[in-house]
């Protein structure tokens, strides 16, 4: 658990959602990449931001910069947050387009929680398809 005040929360399936934390007299939900999935709030409607962003959101393509001439497209492999003093981490890779015959691509090791240098893509980013 990232945080001693944080509390887990699970779907029924018993997969991690996030966590819930204390903002004074009100909770604050955190999604599993360390990103606030709520404002201070009751705990039913923090659980439910939780709920509503699910996890669907991780396999969608994200932008890495920082590490080319322009950003790339990277796809998470992994994201394991902080545990008992332990730092977290995210790896992605490099968008194969699910591309089976390709040789292995690029992984990257990032920190957890989310690093600004890692982002959903926007209209602006180029196409990764465009060499």
């Amino acid at each position: 658990m990232p945080r001693p005040d944080w509390t887990p929360h699970r779907r029924d399936d018993r997969e991690l959602l996030g966590w819930i934390h204390p903002d004074g007299d009100e909770w604050v939900a955190v999604d599993v990449l360390g990103r606030p999935a709520s404002a201070p709030t009751e705990w039913l409607d923090a659980e439910a931001a939780l709920e509503a962003r699910g996890l669907a959101w991780l396999a969608d393509p994200w932008m890495l910069e920082g590490e080319a001439d322009r950003p790339l497209r990277v796809r998470i492999l992994e994201v394991t947050p902080d545990d008992d003093g332990v730092p977290g981490r995210i790896v992605v890779k490099v968008d194969d387009f699910g591309d089976v015959t390709r040789p292995p691509v690029q992984q990257y090791v990032l920190e957890w929680p989310i690093p600004a240098r890692l982002r959903p893509p926007t209209d602006t980013d180029p196409d990764p398809r465009v060499i």
